[in-house]
């Protein structure tokens, strides 16, 4: 197929390279000439301007935008939108919040054009792993899409087999699903940053147990020098609290078990936030991923060695370099 890629920053330059790799055409514009340089270099086609990229997209056009959410999204949004056709698609992959999708659909169904919202999780390892996606909008829009999403997506892969998987019929073992309506793929893709915001959270504070094992606070026979490399290592063997995210643990401490590269400042992008926020409007206790939150609030002020192992994870799946700051640090 051919699709238009707007904005080609860690995540839009990969998307990029995996569907040119599958055999699609790509048209691709950013604020950075060298950006769509490196791209068109690559074999994508290069563009000066939406208007321009919207004019080497072939009816029915699709254009994907990966660029941050909140104003910049809105704006290209906005502006794609006053180019494009009735039958045309926009896409939203980043990390808008649903309830703007449910805006933007009605406002590009006046116009008769697709809005399809992507929630997609995958970070800088993308390229090669592939992209989870969760995707909403109308189903006309995402059917036609398919070639792409497939592209994009992990594929089975060599991960077990769930029993009784073949009952649901759908994509969700290719690792991409239609969620519903529009909203809904940014909706689950929110919670999903939710709980990760929880798993994260449980590493940091066990591991940060484990680097206070020998705390002056503890009688002498309760102290252990532990080897936290090799903790990580080991639960990575057959244990039930392996994961990707244990993975990368595991290589920010054997690159350096003191993590003394990282501050311990841990930001939170707003999809933790949107999810505490839906979990009260429809009364649902969420303890855990609200003190979650909260524990990455607390990090501006004070930092321990579980706000660095926060850090040190945000690095690893998606080159997220937090600030270093003046405050102290335990």
């Amino acid at each position: 197929m051919q699709l238009g890629m707007v904005g080609l920053g860690r995540m839009g330059a990969n998307m990029t390279r995996r569907l040119m790799r599958g055999g699609h055409k790509l048209v691709v514009s950013d604020r950075s000439a060298d950006a769509i340089k490196q791209l068109g270099d690559e074999g994508a086609t290069e563009s000066s301007s939406l208007q321009d990229l919207v004019a080497k997209l072939g009816p029915p056009r699709a254009a994907w935008v990966m660029v941050p959410a909140g104003d910049p999204t809105e704006t290209t949004v906005q502006s794609l939108l006053s180019l494009m056709q009735a039958g045309d698609t926009i896409i939203d992959g980043g990390n808008s919040y649903f309830k703007d999708d449910v805006r933007r659909s009605k406002m590009c169904a006046a116009k008769s054009v697709h809005y399809v919202d992507v929630g997609t999780s995958g970070g800088v390892w993308g390229l090669e792993r592939g992209y989870c996606m969760m995707i909403g909008g109308p189903k006309e829009a995402v059917q036609r899409l398919d070639p792409i999403f497939k592209t994009l997506a992990p594929g089975i892969g060599d991960i077990p087999k769930t029993p009784g998987v073949e009952k649901l019929g759908g994509t969700s073992e290719q690792g991409y699903i239609h969620c519903g309506p529009s909203g809904s793929g940014h909706f689950v893709k929110m919670v999903h940053n939710g709980i990760e915001y929880g798993i994260m959270q449980a590493y940091a504070e066990g591991f940060d147990i484990f680097k206070n094992a020998n705390s002056n606070e503890l009688l002498a026979d309760y102290r252990y020098e532990l080897n936290l490399p090799e903790i990580a290592e080991v639960w990575r063997r057959g244990s039930v609290v392996s994961s990707w995210l244990l993975d990368l643990t595991a290589m920010a401490l054997v690159e350096n078990p003191t993590l003394s590269e990282y501050s311990g400042f841990v930001q939170d992008s707003g999809e933790g936030r949107w999810t505490i926020q839906a979990a009260i409007e429809a009364a649902v206790p969420a303890e855990v991923l609200t003190a979650a939150l909260y524990a990455r609030f607390r990090s501006r002020q004070e930092h321990t060695f579980a706000e660095k192992m926060l850090s040190a994870m945000r690095q690893k799946f998606g080159g997220h370099v937090e600030p270093k700051t003046k405050t102290k640090t335990v």
